[in-house]
């Protein structure tokens, strides 16, 4: 167990809901909601701008590839603690106002563009954000709240689109991206206001950029071996959305098919979201490596079984809703375990590894399969999800020492 602060020690160990996990959460959740609305109308909104069957695949994977530039540079900047929060509040900031921006562009590359800026606030904040909320809470609370952390967020996810689909057809899909704004911006005003500061910012001395690294322990790069393997096999979750759609056009027809695509992804957020804090306590419980390789085992299955469905909406809830824990169970226990195994003046940085591996991870996953999709069948594309999924599960737990 690595060493915590002495405000860490103070706190009561039944108290892990406190003043930081709700701020945190509360941001979290209006972030998502304004950028999952955009996200689940992205698909039509490109088709509507003329763009090609691989712009999404290519929007996804770049902006993931290059956010992970800004997590890693976040890393750093979160081992400095009186840089956390303002760092929060820009990122936050910079999500929303891209996501604004999609309203505006006239072809899919201005996408891709506003995509990448807008990720890469995203991912210079997620460090500092994950060190905030692990320095809120006791060591045995930490799945607990980063549980808690991960519902409030697929929360507003769920809500997202949700909202779109409403309205869509009242304001347009411009307009949906443009209201998305008042959500992002809300993320931003809840942290500046509720989360708090950190205590005994000056008297903490962070490590070099270079030497952060060589202070992570071997039994993290382990981890992160099977972080990373699991990563490279981990697509992004829109292409579920336009496999569900191609899969169910044949019976339904186009129009029907997207609709009912958008439905599927929103039930694939609320499993999300009801699995999280689940997953996280259990954790706390029984141990977080087990449970991990378990989660990665889901994924392979959801993966290989898009494989293999038929045309059915019963089939593709079960497979959208295995998708969805395999998510909540990735989210919630990867950075509470990362959180168990690193020392405390370099959790910043590990934070920023952790998500730059999971960021490379989304580039190559993403191009792959897009590439295999295209080139041979969608079906390649999810045997080689399902593979390397797998393969991250077996790393996790024959790799990675047991925690309890």
């Amino acid at each position: 167990m690595s060493e915590r602060s002495s405000a860490n020690h103070s706190l009561s160990p039944k108290r892990w809901l406190t003043r930081g996990v709700v701020g945190i959460g509360i941001a979290s959740l209006f972030s998502d909601w304004g950028h999952e609305a955009a996200t689940s109308i992205l698909p039509a909104f490109l088709a509507s701008l003329g763009a090609p069957a691989f712009a999404l695949g290519v929007i996804e994977g770049l902006s993931d590839g290059l956010s992970s530039f800004a997590k890693l540079a976040g890393g750093w900047i979160a081992d400095r603690p009186k840089w956390r929060k303002p760092t929060g509040i820009v990122g936050y900031l910079a999500t929303g106002l891209s996501t604004f921006a999609y309203a505006f562009a006239q072809s899919w590359p201005a996408i891709l563009l506003m995509r990448a800026l807008g990720w890469m606030g995203r991912g210079s904040r997620g460090p500092s954000r994950d060190t905030l909320l692990s320095d809120a809470v006791a060591p045995e609370q930490q799945g607990r709240a980063f549980g808690f952390e991960r519902a409030m967020d697929t929360l507003g996810a769920v809500l997202g689109p949700l909202c779109a689909a409403a309205l869509i057809g009242l304001i347009g899909a411009r307009g949906v991206l443009k209201l998305t704004v008042i959500p992002g911006l809300a993320a931003a005003v809840a942290f500046a206001l509720l989360v708090p500061a950190p205590k005994g910012a000056a008297s903490h001395r962070a490590p070099s950029f270079a030497s952060s690294f060589g202070e992570m322990p071997k039994t993290y790069w382990r981890f992160l071996a099977g972080v990373f393997a699991h990563g490279i096999g981990d697509f992004a979750p829109t292409l579920l959305i336009l496999r569900a759609s191609q899969i169910l056009a044949s019976r339904f027809g186009t129009g029907r098919a997207a609709t009912m695509a958008v439905d599927l992804y929103t039930f694939y957020n609320i499993v999300n979201a009801a699995a999280s804090y689940p997953a996280g306590t259990l954790g706390d419980r029984i141990g977080k490596r087990n449970l991990l390789a378990l989660g990665y085992l889901t994924g392979a299955v959801a993966y290989s079984g898009f494989i293999f469905v038929k045309p059915t909406i019963p089939d593709l809830v079960v497979l959208f809703g295995l998708a969805g824990i395999h998510g909540a169970m990735q989210a919630s226990l990867e950075k509470s375990m990362a959180a168990e195994l690193l020392p405390q003046k370099v959790r910043g940085s590990g934070f920023g590894v952790l998500a730059t591996v999971n960021g490379v991870g989304d580039l190559i996953s993403s191009i792959a399969v897009g590439i295999l999709w295209s080139s041979v069948s969608p079906n390649a594309g999810f045997l080689y999800a399902g593979i390397f999924t797998l393969g991250g599960a077996a790393l996790v737990y024959f790799f990675v020492p047991r925690d309890r």
